[in-house]
């Protein structure tokens, strides 16, 4: 059997992949970096649904960072929004990081129960790519969408890693797939300033993590993988 790798979106869609794949989750502006950048630094991290959720895990942990955004929202009772470029900055590091967002945390946790589930980004697609393909035949790259929408820098960022899984000796396992490829392959990143995620954050006063994104290509190693409920930042 060829080992098979295929790009979809949504975390609804997380569910139609939980027999036989691994899972690549794809939240480029902002989880996916958020997690793989915290993990870097060595700070546990752990998604969530839901705001409940946290709260009651925050009762479990030691001074945990309660992290993320609802609908571009920091919950009420969080110390901060779903910001890459603040949680590279801050010291803190011991204290873990309690995650949710409007996509990128529902996706990778409705995929929990397939083979794996890792989180993949600019900074990491090449690591991720590599460690799937050592322990996979057949993966799954899903985009979190945002509002309905599989928006320009996910379907990059899928492309980026279902390549690097082609070069890997992967077949694309659809149309869809190998089209996507196709479109994105060797195209500048900066054509995410133009896309709908990086208007928002420039009209809400955080273009600070679009340029981090953008400055932050390929330099990690550190492949996020969710493990009983908490992401796992192997090397």
């Amino acid at each position: 059997m060829p080992r098979t790798v295929i790009i979809d979106c949504f975390p609804e869609s997380a569910e139609r992949y939980r027999s036989g794949y691994a899972v690549v989750a794809i939240d480029v502006i902002r989880a996916s970096t958020t997690i793989a950048t915290a993990l870097s630094l060595g700070r546990r991290v752990f998604p969530v649904k839901t705001t409940d959720e946290a709260f009651i895990l925050a009762d479990k942990l030691h001074e945990p960072l309660l992290v993320g955004e609802i609908g571009g929202n920091v919950p009420y009772g969080f110390e901060m929004t779903n910001s890459p470029a603040d949680i590279a900055e801050r010291a803190d590091i011991a204290r873990p990081m309690i995650f949710i967002s409007s996509s990128g945390t529902q996706l990778m946790l409705n995929a929990a129960g397939s083979e794996a589930v890792y989180a993949g980004c600019f900074r990491n697609f090449s690591a991720v790519a590599e460690r799937v393909a050592l322990r996979h035949e057949t993966v799954a790259v899903i985009g979190a969408g945002t509002r309905g929408q599989f928006r320009r820098e996910d379907q990059m960022g899928c492309a980026l890693v279902a390549e690097r899984l082609v070069e890997l000796g992967y077949t694309p396992g659809s149309r869809q797939t190998e089209e996507a490829i196709l479109r994105w392959k060797g195209r500048d990143f900066s054509l995410i300033r133009s896309g709908k995620s990086a208007e928002y954050l420039k009209r809400t006063g955080q273009e600070r993590d679009l340029e981090f994104v953008l400055s932050h290509i390929d330099d990690l190693q550190t492949t996020p993988q969710l493990i009983k409920n908490e992401f796992i930042g192997a090397v």
